[in-house]
């Protein structure tokens, strides 16, 4: 029978508690090509998805679309994991939060959750994967389908959130451009201090908070994952020279961008 190792389309993580100075790996707004699937099996606290901020808690099951912005907070209590999904083709198009009261549920989703974990290990088998998120899928559709009676959140449909959520979905393509809060807001034919109020209302954060979050979730990743210059890393993300970038880096993580790359950087082959 043909096993590999871990693939590269699929990845299963946990979520944890890591101190303060590793607060953005999980609190910081980012975004990704492919969807995310969250369980959390134990604490609470709050997560914001699209600039939308609820709160979760044990045998929640959280779906993140691709190009989605969220931040989540965890606290020492919490464990959860993200399941990285290889494509969003037969995942629904908007968010879900599913809060799973029935037992028998709950065991089945853990199970199919161990069952992929198993075969993401060194000589698991990809096929076998591949089955189990199939029936993850089912799972899911499942769930949502006898919850459609449910009461929908009706922030979600204000106006302020609608507003929000085309604002993080413009910032998940154009993070690295020069665009401030002022072009966001034209481009949405509101004015900046209104599209500040909304994102306030929405998720506690300003527009900028969320813009600025975002970039520093990216610029932290390039710092601990690659050996790209810290001016080129500037560049990249539109700032107009080195000098502004550690500056505002610096102010955000208390810390210059080159002690964070000693301090963080993962081992290279890591």
């Amino acid at each position: 029978m043909m096993t590999m190792d871990r693939p590269a389309t699929f990845a299963l993580s946990t979520i944890t508690f890591a101190g303060q100075a590793a607060r953005w790996r999980h609190e910081a707004m980012r975004s990704h090509d492919t969807p995310r699937l969250i369980h959390i099996t134990k604490g609470q606290g709050r997560i914001t998805i699209a600039g939308l901020t609820g709160g979760y808690g044990p045998n929640n099951l959280i779906y993140i679309p691709p190009n989605t912005m969220y931040g989540m907070e965890v606290g020492p209590t919490v464990f959860a994991q993200i399941l990285r999904l290889p494509n969003a083709e037969d995942w629904p198009d908007v968010s879900f939060h599913l809060r799973l009261l029935d037992v028998v549920g709950q065991k089945e989703l853990q199970n199919l959750i161990e069952a992929i974990e198993r075969e993401l290990q060194p000589g698991g088998d990809l096929r076998a994967a591949e089955c189990h998120i199939g029936l993850l899928n089912i799972y899911v559709e499942r769930q949502l389908r006898a919850r459609r009676t449910d009461q929908p959140d009706p922030r979600r449909n204000s106006a302020a959130a609608r507003l929000v959520a085309r604002y993080t979905t413009m910032i998940a393509q154009d993070f690295h451009s020069e665009k401030g809060v002022a072009d966001y807001a034209a481009a949405l034919d509101v004015t900046p201090t209104h599209l500040t109020r909304c994102c306030k209302q929405t998720c506690d954060r300003s527009a900028l908070g969320l813009l600025n979050e975002r970039v520093h979730y990216e610029a932290c990743q390039l710092l601990r994952d690659t050996n790209t210059p810290v001016k080129n890393i500037a560049a990249r993300l539109g700032f107009q020279s080195a000098a502004y970038f550690t500056r505002s880096f610096q102010q955000k993580a208390g810390q210059t961008p080159s002690h964070f790359r000693k301090t963080h950087m993962r081992p290279q082959g890591a």
